[in-house]
C-alpha cells in the first residue's frame, strides 16, 4: 500500500505515527508504512523543511512547540506509564452494550486502546486521534460536529450542527487539566469546555481520567464542580492528604495500580 499512497498521505501517517511513539527509527517506518528507504527519506525531507520533525541519529522526531498548553501530540507521550495505567482501570468501568464519551484529553485517548474487544459498544468523541484508533474495530463510533482544533486534533462542537440532547450516554470519560476539591476541574480552553460541560450534564455517570500532576491545579476555566463528577481515576503517585480529602466527598477517588 505504502508506495501507492500520496506522498502527503503517507506524510500525515508519518505525523500520527510519531505522536503515538516520541522517536521512530527509519526501520521501523519503512515497515510500518511499507515503503522503500529512498521514499521514506523524500517525506522525512519534506516534513523536515516544514519544520514538522527533526532528524536524529538514525531516526526522527517530532519538533516540539514552545508555548502554552503543550500540544496534544506532547501530552500523548508525557507520563505516559502512568495514563495507561489509568485508561486500562477506566477500561475495567466499561462494559458490553454500553454507550460512553471519550473526550480529547491525552489520558482519555489510551482508553480507546482498552475497549477494542468490548462488545456492542458506542463511542461517542470529538477526539480525531481516537476516531484513527478506533477507526477500523467493530465499535459504533460518533464524532461531533463542528470546528476542528488543529493543535489539539479536537473537533469543537458547535450546538447547530449537534444536537446533543439526542444521546443517551451512560458514562462520559472526560480528560481535565486541573483538579482542586474547592473549584472542581478546570481546563485551558474555553470551547473544548463548553463541550466537556455539555457531556457532563448529559451523561449518567462522569469519570475523571487524569494523572497525578494535575490535582492541586486550578487553571484558567472552570468545567465542574466535584459534586457533578461521580469518579476520579488517578495514578499511584497521588499525595496522601488528598487520599483523605476525598472521604469526605461524593467523588469516588480511584487509584490505578
Amino acid at each position: 500500500m505504502g508506495e501507492r499512497m500520496f506522498p502527503l498521505e503517507r506524510q500525515k501517517k508519518i505525523l500520527e505515527l510519531l505522536m503515538i511513539k516520541k522517536v521512530l527509527k527509519l526501520t521501523e517506518l519503512t515497515e510500518e508504512l511499507n515503503i522503500s528507504i529512498d521514499t521514506l527519506r523524500r517525506d522525512l525531507n519534506h516534513l523536515t523543511k516544514q519544520g514538522k520533525i527533526e532528524k536524529i541519529y538514525g531516526g526522527v522526531k517530532l519538533v516540539e512547540s514552545k508555548f502554552g498548553e503543550s500540544t496534544i501530540a506532547d501530552r500523548l507521550i508525557s507520563h505516559i506509564e502512568e495514563k495507561e495505567r489509568i485508561a486500562k482501570k477506566c477500561s475495567e468501568y466499561i462494559h458490553d452494550g454500553d454507550c460512553i464519551y471519550l473526550d480529547s484529553g491525552s489520558t482519555t485517548f489510551q482508553i480507546a486502546k482498552y475497549i477494542k474487544n468490548k462488545k456492542n459498544l458506542t463511542v461517542i468523541t470529538n477526539s480525531v486521534p481516537i476516531v484513527n484508533e478506533l477507526m477500523n474495530d467493530d465499535v459504533e463510533l460518533i464524532i461531533i460536529g463542528g470546528k476542528v482544533r488543529q493543535n489539539e486534533q479536537s473537533v469543537v462542537a458547535y450546538e447547530y450542527l449537534f444536537n446533543f440532547n439526542e444521546l443517551n450516554i451512560l458514562k462520559a470519560f472526560i480528560g481535565a487539566s486541573g483538579i482542586t476539591i474547592e473549584k472542581g476541574i478546570s481546563d485551558y480552553n474555553l470551547e473544548e469546555a463548553i463541550t466537556r460541560k455539555n457531556m457532563i450534564e448529559l451523561s449518567k455517570e462522569v469519570y475523571v481520567a487524569a494523572d497525578s500532576t494535575k490535582f492541586d491545579k486550578d487553571v484558567t476555566i472552570g468545567i465542574a464542580p466535584l459534586d457533578k463528577i461521580d469518579y476520579i481515576i488517578t495514578d499511584g503517585n497521588i499525595k496522601k492528604d488528598f487520599i483523605n480529602k476525598f472521604k469526605k466527598i461524593t467523588t469516588s477517588l480511584i487509584i490505578s495500580e
